[in-house]
């Protein structure tokens, strides 16, 4: 057996392997991502653990994202964890800051530009826009489409936000 038919194998599979890890990687730099999720901040939406959440990353950044969808974004506190919320306003939106307080101590802004509102779906155990202010476009990785764990195999998320016309 020669040195070069010895080496063959391992350098086809290391050439394979190598090629592979780069494909992942840019599927999920580029255009989709898995999270699991873990926190009450969402609930009903996703459960407080063991929901594995399906990001589209053609809306990264913001990308034709609006009001209603949930996504998922760096949290702004520590740039090493990701957070999972609902858009609650765009830039130029004038958004009620707590809607918790009682009547006549309401805060309003208005969303700066570049930046989206977004809070969590329970709003009693949710860390979001209500304690470090708008979230910069840039820090979207997604828009959460899908989720999978618990009862259904596979859940579609969809922006059910309906807009109130007369």
């Amino acid at each position: 057996m020669t040195s070069k038919n010895f080496l063959a194998f391992p350098l086809r599979t290391f050439s394979i392997s190598v090629r592979l890890a780069f494909a992942i990687h840019f599927v999920h730099t580029h255009f989709y991502e898995v999270t699991l999720t873990q926190g009450e901040s969402m609930l009903p939406t996703l459960r407080v653990s063991g929901d594995w959440v399906h990001a589209d990353k053609q809306f990264r950044r913001g990308r034709n994202c609006q009001v209603g969808d949930v996504i998922v974004a760096v949290k702004p506190t520590d740039p090493e964890q990701r957070v999972c919320k609902r858009i609650t306003g765009m830039e130029g939106d004038l958004i009620m800051v707590d809607g918790t307080v009682e009547h006549g101590d309401e805060k309003f802004i208005r969303v700066p530009k570049g930046h989206c509102w977004v809070t969590g779906d329970n709003l009693s155990s949710s860390l979001d826009s209500r304690s470090y202010g708008a979230l910069p476009l840039a820090l979207i990785k997604g828009k959460i489409i899908a989720k999978t764990g618990g009862d259904k195999w596979f859940e579609r998320i969809e922006n059910n936000l309906v807009d109130a016309k007369e």
